[in-house]
């Protein structure tokens, strides 16, 4: 059966930055380390005033079929995942296709384009459609272009403001692919929660704390979905495991809640107990109180050991690296964690290929996905190509007065004017309203 994956992979991030423990930090009276350290951010991504989920996307997209050399023709589906539309009815991929055919010959009026919502999941549900559009055969020898695209925007004030971001990822879903081959199996975890919500609203409502625990319960379901299909899961399996990352902070809870799953019943477990005792059982406990206390004491004793701090620093920090730099993507989250690791690799010099990524999606209201990918030989060529370390040197660096402008200038309910912080070169840029209030937009050579 041939192999059906991730082809091609680019990233767009927002032109604009905010220094969270330089700028925002002090702005707020707070110690720097509460989100270097707490929230494990350094810097937030934002759009400069002519870009949106639109160009950001288009932007990648033009990059990914530039460099790939593909041609509207090549492309038989184009899927957008966002949480960040602004249309009830017109789906974004129109629009971005829309733009891409500004600089193209030829056109998209016979691919299928849709628009995503699952809050941040979207966009690996979006790869499970392209892999199973390819998988049926409908596609006729094209690939589908899936893009996830958002401007994670709090409001000013709001508890989560400090993980705020932009950007996009767009990826090339093809056959016999050269980054990573996608598994037919896969696992779920899902269940109707209100734990982060847009009730016809541009920013969200949010329980924080709630979050967590929805988001780690569901990990942890899908997990166990997961291991359903394809047989327990090992931590020798696979080499690194990206997960979805609001902020790094969250996905060391998750990383120490799935290997103390993973190393359940292995040699591992029995190594750690004399150190830390063997895991606790719930036969072993007259109440459920009893049970997730003792629990809590042995994970709380499990993030301390050598081994765990050595499998973290291994397979989970370097999932990190951009994330920390640009803060919250929603539904591209979980795809710059995959991009984040691949890139460390090939600047350790690492052969990766044939070896195994454990992904874990997530999405509020809620839902998570486990799924694995194998990286395919061309895994090297692919990172080698992307400028996301340029992209973020040459962001502009926002004082506290630009961001509380740029800010305004991308909520929905105000209506400001500010001047671009950034000259768009080589990019896609909005450019104002039509005749019914739809955005328009040109290319900016």
């Amino acid at each position: 059966m041939t192999a059906v994956g991730i082809d091609a992979i680019e990233i767009w991030t927002g032109n604009l930055k905010l220094d969270l423990p330089g700028t925002f930090a002090p702005e707020k009276g707070e110690d720097p380390e509460k989100y270097t350290k707490g929230l494990g951010l350094n810097a937030s991504s934002f759009p400069d005033s002519y870009e949106d989920i639109v160009t950001m996307g288009a932007n990648a997209a033009h990059r990914l079929m530039d460099r790939k050399g593909l041609e509207p023709n090549d492309i038989g589906r184009i899927d957008v995942a966002t949480e960040s539309a602004f249309d009830n009815s017109k789906p974004v991929s129109t629009y971005v296709a829309g733009c891409l055919e500004q600089v193209y010959d030829g056109d998209f009026h016979h691919a299928n384009k849709g628009e995503r919502k699952f809050a941040c999941i979207a966009g690996t549900q979006s790869l499970d459609d392209a892999y199973n559009w390819i998988r049926a055969g409908r596609n006729r020898g094209r690939g589908a272009l899936v893009i996830a695209t958002d401007t994670a925007l709090y409001a000013r004030g709001d508890a989560g403001e400090a993980t705020q971001g932009a950007g996009a990822v767009a990826m090339y879903i093809a056959e016999d692919p050269d980054l990573v081959e996608l598994s037919a199996e896969q696992g779920y975890g899902s269940a109707d929660e209100t734990d982060f919500l847009k009730p016809n609203q541009q920013f969200p409502s949010v329980d924080g704390k709630r979050s967590v625990q929805v988001y780690l319960a569901r990990m942890r379901e899908a997990l166990e979905d997961y291991e359903t299909a394809a047989g327990d899961v090992h931590p020798d399996d696979f080499a690194f495991a990206p997960f979805h990352t609001p902020f790094p902070g969250m996905v060391r809870k998750a990383a120490l809640l799935a290997y103390r799953h993973v190393i359940r019943d292995t040699t591992i477990e029995d190594e750690l107990a004399d150190e830390i005792g063997r895991q606790p059982r719930p036969e072993g406990f007259d109440t459920d109180d009893d049970y997730r206390d003792a629990l809590r004491e042995y994970m709380d004793a499990l993030k301390d050991t050598e081994q765990y701090r050595e499998w973290y620093a291994e397979t989970i920090d370097p999932t990190l690296s951009i994330s920390r730099e640009v803060g919250n993507w929603y539904t591209g989250s979980v795809h710059v964690a995959r991009a984040s690791v691949l890139k460390a690799a090939l600047e350790e010099g690492r052969d990766l290929a044939g070896e195994t990524l454990l992904v874990g999606s997530y999405g509020s209201g809620a839902q998570a996905e486990i799924h694995a990918e194998t990286v395919r030989d061309g895994w090297e060529d692919e990172i080698e190509a992307l400028n996301v370390d340029d992209q973020l040197a040459d962001r502009y660096d926002m004082s506290w007065e630009d961001y509380e402008e740029v800010h305004d200038v991308h909520n929905h309910e105000m209506d400001v004017d500010v001047e671009e912080f950034t000259a768009p070169e080589s990019e896609f840029v909005f450019d104002g309203w039509g005749r019914m209030g739809e955005r328009k937009y040109r290319y900016v050579e």
